[in-house]
């Protein structure tokens, strides 16, 4: 299968927000994370990152992280990006302690005010998104 970040942002997101309201607050997080991790990298195509066609994936190392890393590797393409000045994300990384890993833990380690925040991160990454769709660079 080919690589569809946006697509995957936008389904992350929405399968999120509904398990969110049904209170499945393990799965919730995953997927804000996961939401979080596809937009930015999205993002981060238009502003320059290498892809690897042949293996469908960053061609960098670093660019294959997952939310709690991909925060931070953004910095690194939106500040070379000409038009990158208006993508900044928050200063805080909403995804510090979420770990890619945290979905093989017991659902009751997780509650709302743990999920709260990582839907904070993943909303300020689908804020940027919108706007690179209303300016065209999407």
């Amino acid at each position: 299968m080919q690589a569809d970040f946006l697509d995957a942002h936008e389904r992350h997101w929405a399968d999120a927000e509904r398990l969110f309201q049904a209170q499945r607050w393990a799965n919730a997080d995953h997927l804000y994370g996961m939401a979080a991790e596809c937009g930015l990298k999205r993002l981060m195509l238009v502003f320059g990152m290498p892809f690897d066609t042949n293996k469908d994936w960053p061609a960098k190392f670093e660019d294959r992280a997952h939310a709690d890393g991909i925060w931070l590797r953004f910095e690194s393409y939106r500040s070379g990006y000409a038009q990158g000045v208006g993508y900044v994300l928050p200063v805080t990384n909403h995804f510090s302690q979420w770990k890619v890993s945290d979905r093989y833990a017991h659902q009751s380690s997780f509650d709302q005010a743990r999920v709260l925040g990582h839907q904070a991160g993943a909303l300020a990454v689908r804020d940027l998104i919108a706007k690179a769709q209303r300016e065209g660079l999407l």
